[in-house]
């Protein structure tokens, strides 16, 4: 289902771990005018440590998102950091657009470059005869 990329799936996992911590930290590193995009930031940073932490891949702790999802998930959220100056109505701040625009864009650059397939084994299908694996 998905193409193979040039960044493990591992990598990956740690690269949203670090974008999580740098969402939530940017608009006091950057100095945000806005409130909104403040507020925007810390709330996408939660969510990104959430779901990273939560999908079936090497760096998630619970394991309980599957990693298509995920992948759609980080292709939403791609768009939304670029679209959320002009949606959330903090395009004037000019440090925290070209934040969230940047962000947006490495982001899906990071998502089209992982290689997701190592992640996912599919289940093994049984040969004819052979007893089901619980039984094995």
């Amino acid at each position: 289902m998905f193409r193979q990329g040039p960044i493990p799936a591992f990598v990956h996992g740690l690269i949203e771990y670090a974008a999580g911590v740098l969402l939530i930290a940017a608009p006091f590193l950057f100095s945000f005018d806005s409130d909104a995009a403040t507020a925007v930031s810390i709330v996408a940073g939660v969510l990104v440590l959430i779901v990273a932490a939560s999908t079936a891949m090497s760096t998630g702790l619970i394991k309980s998102i599957p990693v298509q999802a995920h992948v759609m998930m980080d292709y939403v959220l791609a768009a939304a950091l670029i679209a959320s100056p002009f949606l959330f109505g903090f395009s004037g701040d000019g440090t925290a657009t070209a934040f969230f625009i940047i962000l947006g864009v490495v982001h899906l650059l990071v998502t089209i470059g992982t290689r997701f397939i190592g992640e996912e084994q599919p289940p093994r299908r049984r040969r004819r005869g052979e007893p089901p694996a619980a039984t094995r």
